[in-house]
């Protein structure tokens, strides 16, 4: 029997470590984060499927310290895995498990290492993304592919309907490539590092909208931040608003005075880069806004949009 010790968070930390307990893995430790506070957790717990299985489970601070990797080592591990776990795990700890160790990243690496893969691959307007198990190495998402799944991004995904598809694809990679990792026989395929990419961290910041830009390209910025992440941000007026789902029209040419308003019982924006938005759902001073409700604030005028919705 094979033994793994499992760094997990999130769903695709869940489902893969149920991959894992599938295929008779002993797995002695889960290493997790605690959630952090005022972040909306809308995934599975990992820690808690860990319970579930009777597995102990412990959340550091700092994994890659003396200590955890002395505690590591004694458990002897064939492997160590990493299912979107949130902190990069240092040289001391890839050197400990006897066959290797192994991270499942949210991209089609090697295009969109680092932090937050699928918001930016749907920002992008990327026509696929997918999962990829791969080596890990003390470079960020640089290591040998071992197996990857691609899945379609469709024009209007949002990034948590991609998410989801992409948890799906991580655990088909690791159901199927996982006998042959047990049996010492997977094929490893070195990343082209010319087609890397990387990316970091976003901030709920970054989702305030540019109106001088185009119409596709803030269609993308609403998805990759539509909810359960923060939100797409402008301000109507005086007051501030969030953007949650929209749809491409038709073509229009740029404009110098991009506006938005209530058309056919639509809510159209026009956007200074040209091309007009179909507003699916907005929400003025945290309360939902129908086109009717918008249209008893505008009367018969369209209301300008300035540049980041200032």
């Amino acid at each position: 029997m094979s033994r793994a010790v499992v760094f997990a968070y999130h769903n695709v930390g869940v489902r893969c470590l149920r991959v894992l307990l599938a295929h008779g893995v002993e797995v002695p430790l889960v290493v997790t984060h605690d959630d952090a506070p005022g972040e909306a957790i809308w995934f599975a717990s990992a820690a808690a499927t860990a319970a579930e299985h009777r597995i102990p489970v412990i959340a550091p601070d700092d994994p890659n310290t003396p200590e955890l990797a002395a505690r590591i080592a004694a458990l002897a591990p064939d492997f160590l895995f990493s299912f979107y776990y949130r902190r990069m795990l240092k040289a001391p700890l890839l050197a400990l498990p006897a066959r290797d160790a192994l991270n499942m990243h949210g991209s089609l690496l090697p295009k969109y290492r680092g932090r937050a893969p699928v918001n930016w691959a749907v920002l992008h307007g990327e026509r696929e993304t997918g999962a990829t198990l791969h080596r890990m190495t003390v470079q960020p998402d640089a290591g040998d592919i071992v197996a990857q799944i691609a899945v379609p991004i469709l024009p209007d995904d949002t990034a948590r309907e991609v998410f989801d598809k992409v948890t799906v694809a991580a655990e088909i990679a690791l159901d199927g490539v996982l006998p042959a990792l047990i049996a010492g026989i997977a094929p490893r395929r070195p990343q082209e590092a010319a087609r890397a990419s990387y990316f970091g961290g976003r901030r709920p910041e970054d989702g305030i909208i540019d109106w001088t830009r185009d119409a596709a390209t803030i269609h993308n910025l609403v998805r990759a931040v539509a909810p359960p992440y923060p939100g797409a941000f402008t301000t109507l007026g005086r007051s501030p608003a969030l953007i949650l789902r929209t749809r491409v029209l038709a073509a229009a040419p740029p404009t110098p005075a991009p506006a938005i308003s209530v058309r056919d019982g639509r809510i159209v924006a026009h956007c200074g880069g040209g091309g007009t938005l179909d507003v699916l759902s907005l929400e003025i001073d945290g309360a939902p806004a129908t086109p009717a409700v918008l249209a008893a604030r505008l009367g018969a005028e369209a209301m300008h949009l300035g540049h980041a919705g200032r």
